[in-house]
C-alpha cells in the first residue's frame, strides 16, 4: 500500500480536520455505488479507506509517524536495511563463507568478533526482557512480533432517508449470522463510517473490527441541503389568494402550517428543527417551497374570472 498521507492527498502535519474533509471528499468521489462499472475506482476507495483507518486512529498515526508500523498497520522490520555483505553468497542469498567482502569466516570466532563489539563474555550475550540476545553466530534474534490481529469486515449499511435525519435505530446481520441495534452518529451522511470493535474476523490477536459504511437512500420529495431538508409544496389557487392551514409533511411526520392570504408561489417557509442533526445535537431546518397549482376545471375558473383582467406587472423589477 503507498503511503497513507499521499492516499488522501494531505501533508503528514494535517489535522484531523483536514484529513477527515480529505476522506470525505473522495469517499464521495469514489463510492462503488456511484462507480458500478469502474472496478479501479472501487479499488482506490479500498485503499483510501484503509489510508482514512490508518490516519484517524490517534495511535496507529504516531506509530506510523514514528515507522514502527508500516501503512497496513503491520511491525516495521527492525532490520531492514541492515547488510554490508555480499548478496547471494549463502544458500539463500545471504552470507556464505564468506559472508563479509574480502575475509574468510574459515578459522575466525565470530563469537569474539562480536563480543568485542558488544561486550560481554562466554561468546554469548543474552538480551534483557523484550530484546533480541545473540548467539555464537552474532546475529541477533528478530524481535517477535505482537500478535496480529483479525482482517477487519465491511459492511454496507443502507439507511432511509427519514430514518437518517431522525438517526432513528438502525439494525445490522453480521458476518457470523448475530444481529446489533446501531444508533446513527450526530451528522450523519452518505459515506460515514462506524467502526465496531472487536466485529471482524478472528485472530491470534485478537477479533478485528467491524466497518460499517452508511449508505442514505434518495426520498421522493425531501432533498438533503447540508444540515436542512428541503422540498416542493403544491397548494391550491384558493389556499394561495385566501389564506389556509395545510398540512406538510416533515422528516418527523406531518404538521399543519398557516398560509397567509395573498401568498405567492415560489414562497419559502421555514420550519425550525425538522432537519438533520448536526454534531453537538441540534437539527437543522426545513425549508418549504410553495407551489400554485391551477385547477383541473380551466373553463370554469376563466368563466369565474371572465371581465376581470390582472393589470399588475409581476416582471417589472426584472426591467421588462
Amino acid at each position: 500500500m503507498s503511503d497513507p498521507y499521499s492516499t488522501l492527498g494531505v501533508s503528514r502535519g494535517a489535522s484531523e480536520q483536514d484529513i477527515k474533509s480529505a476522506y470525505r471528499k473522495l469517499a464521495k468521489e469514489l463510492h462503488p455505488d456511484k462507480n458500478k462499472d469502474n472496478p479501479k475506482a472501487t479499488e482506490q476507495f479500498s485503499k483510501v479507506t484503509q489510508a482514512y483507518d490508518l490516519l484517524s486512529d490517534k495511535n496507529k498515526r504516531a506509530q506510523f509517524d514514528r515507522g514502527e508500523i508500516d501503512a497496513d498497520g503491520n511491525p516495521a522490520n527492525p532490520f531492514a536495511g541492515m547488510g554490508g555483505g555480499r548478496p547471494g553468497s549463502g544458500p539463500q542469498g545471504g552470507y556464505g563463507a564468506q559472508g563479509f567482502d574480502g575475509f574468510s569466516s574459515e578459522g575466525v570466532d565470530l563469537g569474539d568478533i562480536f563480543e568485542g563489539l558488544f561486550g560481554g563474555g562466554g561468546g554469548q550475550r543474552r538480551g534483557t526482557a523484550g530484546q533480541a540476545g545473540y548467539g555464537q553466530s552474532g546475529f541477533g534474534r528478530r524481535p517477535s512480533a505482537p500478535p496480529q490481529k483479525g482482517a477487519d469486515i465491511q459492511y454496507k449499511l443502507r439507511v432511509a432517508f427519514t430514518d437518517a435525519a431522525t438517526r432513528a435505530d438502525q439494525r445490522i446481520t453480521l458476518s457470523d449470522g448475530k444481529t446489533i441495534d446501531l444508533k446513527l452518529p450526530e451528522g450523519v451522511e452518505d459515506g460515514t463510517q462506524m467502526r465496531l470493535k472487536g466485529k471482524g474476523s478472528a485472530g491470534p490477536g485478537g477479533n478485528g473490527d467491524g466497518i460499517v459504511i452508511i449508505s442514505i437512500d434518495k426520498h421522493a420529495f425531501f432533498r438533503r441541503d447540508g444540515s436542512e431538508v428541503r422540498m416542493d409544496l403544491p397548494i391550491t389557487l384558493d389556499e394561495a389568494v385566501n389564506g389556509a392551514k395545510v398540512k406538510v409533511p416533515t422528516v418527523d411526520g406531518p404538521v399543519m402550517m398557516t398560509l397567509q392570504p395573498g401568498t405567492n408561489g415560489g414562497t419559502v417557509l421555514r420550519l425550525k428543527g425538522k432537519g438533520f442533526s448536526k454534531k453537538g445535537g441540534s437539527r437543522g431546518d426545513q425549508l418549504v417551497t410553495l407551489e400554485i397549482f391551477l385547477p383541473k376545471d380551466l373553463p370554469e375558473l376563466a368563466k369565474r374570472l371572465e371581465g376581470w383582467h390582472d393589470t399588475s406587472n409581476p416582471r417589472a423589477d426584472m426591467g421588462v
